[in-house]
């Protein structure tokens, strides 16, 4: 089932490479688990610092049965590595939340020791 996939560009141009850059990581993110409804991906430039360079924003929000997973504020001067950084902090999400559902997080600490085994002796 493919992903239906909204791109958004805020105060950048729209460019067809990158355009196809987040068409990839959405394609792996298919295949690491089909229940994904969604994908919204907001690529924003917000202010051109001339101290830090021309940081490029992405937002990534999945739309998955059971609410939305985001990554946000994933900042990097290329685009490409910042995509990769937010595609990458998305599937971690993902992966753990697949890891929860199915109970393979650790249990949580008792505030009572373990019972001790009884040992007897017998001459």
């Amino acid at each position: 089932m493919a992903i239906t996939t909204a791109i958004t560009f805020h105060h950048l141009r729209p460019s067809n490479i990158v355009v196809a850059t987040v068409h990839r990581w959405v394609a792996r993110l298919e295949n690491l688990c089909e229940r994904i409804d969604r994908c919204e991906v907001h690529i924003s430039q917000p202010h051109r610092s001339h101290r830090h360079g021309r940081a490029i924003e992405v937002h990534v929000v999945l739309g998955v049965p059971g609410g939305d997973i985001a990554s946000s504020h994933v900042r990097h001067e290329d685009a490409y590595a910042a995509i990769a950084d937010a595609f990458r902090c998305t599937r971690h999400q993902r992966i753990d939340a697949i890891a929860a559902r199915r109970d393979f997080v650790k249990a949580p600490v008792s505030a009572e020791p373990p019972p001790q085994p009884r040992i007897s002796l017998r001459s």
